[in-house]
């Protein structure tokens, strides 16, 4: 069986412009005028490719075009984090969450931890002290960090033509050793240059690059080249296409979480993260209230292909203890900022704040 074909919003794309928003996830080409290879692929022109793409743009389908980084590789410290916050203050706390610079995805899910986020810290600073200060200034019951043990599988690619069987399986892009091997090569300032200049939305334009090649000094030679280096390295994953899940017709994306023998986590992390449909899979720390340790996203159209696809990993694998958790609010979701000047500045609001003896009142200065 195959999948069910997602039902965008807002657009009704034919089968052209599903391929081209598959291609543009899986691999955007690095060359001065991607729209006319891609065009090419579909035997379609530059002109006609570049206008499905602005299509889909308008529609709220394509997040943003850009580079992705591993977040780990660049040296930052990253977890996602559970909360439990009473009902009555989720909106409050999720102003206070979502106000901080290195906070790129908030949710609010079906389970006593009701606030999920992820939150990443540059190289050198204190991400559990950040942790801490984000559970007494957003008034949490309890916090769960729950960092990254063993990272089995990222990427995400949405199969916008419903091409795949609903088990198919394939390669994980991007892997532990992968994420390992990245941390024998250490950033110059080259690097860091080069990724505040391409972690920023591609132009909808004909030639792209050209616009960072400027702002670099570079030709657009130079520009993939240098992409090019630091993929080999491990710090760039891909130059890809983000679609905006809910909006493509990916409304169901569940988050299915196993309670997983000791013994058998990496073979079951490694067998789950072979599923195309999942984009994530990790290995992560149990607590007494909580003994799910391998976690794994899953999406399809409807709850029905999630429920499915968990069941199915179940029965092959005969771990049966799990839950599937999913959004029910989205409150936060940006591709994360590297190397920018706001994590300083939140620092300085909160060390300002308590140098006041405004504890309290430090939620205001935050969100302010």
């Amino acid at each position: 069986m195959t999948t069910m074909l997602p039902k965008a919003t807002g657009v009704e794309f034919d089968a052209t412009s599903r391929q081209l928003l598959d291609l543009m996830q899986e691999d955007f080409p690095l060359v001065d005028r991607p729209y006319a290879v891609l065009g090419e692929r579909l035997g379609i022109t530059e002109a006609e490719a570049l206008g499905r793409l602005r299509e889909a743009r308008a529609a709220g389908v394509v997040r943003q075009i850009c580079a992705i980084y591993d977040t780990k590789a660049l040296g930052y410290s990253s977890a996602l984090v559970a909360m439990s916050v009473a009902p009555e203050q989720l909106a409050r706390a999720a102003a206070v969450i979502n106000a901080h610079p290195g906070v790129s995805h908030n949710y609010k899910r079906n389970h006593e931890f009701n606030m999920w986020f992820t939150v990443a810290m540059p190289p050198g600073e204190d991400l559990d002290a950040v942790i801490e200060r984000l559970h007494v200034l957003s008034g949490a019951e309890s916090t769960r960090p729950m960092p990254t043990l063993n990272l089995f599988k990222i990427g995400v690619t949405l199969d916008m033509s419903g091409s795949r069987e609903m088990t198919s399986r394939g390669t994980p892009e991007y892997t532990e050793e992968r994420r390992n091997a990245a941390a024998a090569f250490g950033l110059t300032e080259t690097d860091i240059t080069y990724i505040k200049a391409t972690q920023g939305d591609l132009q909808d334009i004909e030639e792209p690059f050209a616009p960072i090649a400027e702002a670099l000094g570079w030709t657009t030679a130079e520009v993939f080249a240098h992409a090019r280096k630091m993929q080999d390295s491990g710090h760039l994953r891909r130059f890809a296409g983000i679609l905006n899940h809910r909006t493509a017709g990916f409304r169901a994306n569940g988050m299915a979480v196993w309670n997983v023998p000791s013994e058998r986590i990496v073979e079951f992390g490694q067998f789950v993260a072979g599923y195309r449909n999942i984009s994530h899979c990790y290995e992560r720390p149990t607590y007494p209230d909580w003994p799910y340790s391998v976690f794994s996203m899953i999406h399809h159209p409807k709850v029905a292909g999630v429920e499915e696809t968990a069941k199915a990993i179940a029965d092959e694998t005969g771990v049966d203890d799990y839950r599937v958790l999913y959004s029910t609010t989205e409150f936060k979701k940006i591709r994360l900022p590297y190397f920018i000047p706001e994590y300083d500045q939140w620092e300085a609001l909160c060390m300002a704040a308590a140098s006041e003896g405004a504890t309290v009142s430090a939620e205001d200065e935050v969100l302010a």
